[in-house]
């Protein structure tokens, strides 16, 4: 029979886990509420967040939201409706829709992301150094090479 060992895990390590869940709680409730000043839902905000960057079939855009395709053409339906978002064909592969953000989605999202202040003022009260410190640190994290 296999012992199995568990490793003590020491007050400063649940410190830190404590503060990441707390810093991430009070991102979400912020995104949501910055979401809903625009009559928008987080899912919606989040897809419209993502299609301002770049044009996603919609697997993809299913992909990063971690959720089902059928889920993510509600949402663009939705958004479509207010004219935030439009389906195209995809350059590459006719046959396939991608969903973009139109110029009003576009403006909507830059609003959002203005909006959260939360991440933002704290990290202004830090040196360059520091937020530089700070990324490496959550990159390592995250396993991610930096990109600099």
């Amino acid at each position: 029979m296999a012992t199995q060992k568990t490793a003590r895990i020491d007050p400063l390590t649940l410190e830190v886990v404590d503060l990441i869940g707390t810093v991430v709680a009070r991102y979400h409730d912020e995104y949501e509420e910055a979401a809903a000043e625009h009559a928008l839902t987080g899912a919606q905000a989040r897809l419209l967040s993502l299609l301002s960057l770049e044009p996603l079939p919609m697997r993809r855009l299913a992909q990063k939201l971690k959720c089902e395709p059928s889920n993510v053409t509600g949402i663009v339906d939705r958004l479509e409706a207010r004219g935030l978002v439009e389906r195209r064909p995809d350059p590459t592969d006719r046959r396939i829709k991608l969903a973009a953000a139109t110029e009003e989605g576009r403006r909507v999202a830059r609003s959002l992301r203005e909006s959260l202040h939360f991440a933002r003022e704290p990290l202004a009260g830090l040196s360059r150094e520091e937020r530089l410190s700070l990324r490496g640190l959550l990159l390592r994290m995250l396993d991610t090479p930096p990109d600099l």
